[in-house]
């Protein structure tokens, strides 16, 4: 089974449409095809953006705690112990890089691929979530 770390941008594009590969993949944790990686710090930024784009998503605050509360419990739970900062341009994108090397994923999905350059380095794959998708056959 696939273990990947799902970027913010991904998460907030999937909360602002359900027609996307965004809202598909979203669709699909906790299912038996790939188990997502999450930290304390990625769900409070999760928390901090979503709630930020509460009117542009047509959400209200508890659907965003109800669906992290459901992220959080079908995700697998990790602490980061260590810090490689700065390793990458931005210190967010540090802090997911160092989640998925400490959960040993194999996929950083990000719309911001770019962002990313050095993850190969720790063996770890970038794809936006349309080409993850075609690569575990469900795209």
């Amino acid at each position: 089974m696939y273990k990947i770390v799902i970027d913010t941008n991904v998460l907030i594009s999937a909360l602002r449409s359900k027609k996307g590969a965004s809202f598909r993949l979203l669709s699909m944790v906790g299912t038996e095809i790939f188990d997502i990686a999450l930290s304390v710090p990625l769900v409070l930024e999760y928390e901090a953006v979503a709630k930020r784009e509460l009117k542009v998503l047509g959400l209200d605050s508890s659907d965003i705690d109800d669906i992290l509360d459901y992220l959080c419990l079908a995700g697998d739970k990790r602490h980061i112990f260590y810090l490689w900062r700065p390793l990458l341009r931005d210190q967010k994108d540090d802090m997911v890089l160092e989640l998925a090397v400490e959960s040993e994923s194999n996929w950083v999905v990000t719309f911001k691929k770019h962002d990313f350059k050095g993850c190969e380095t720790f063996g770890i794959n970038l794809a936006t979530p349309q080409e993850f998708l075609h690569f575990i056959g469900e795209g």
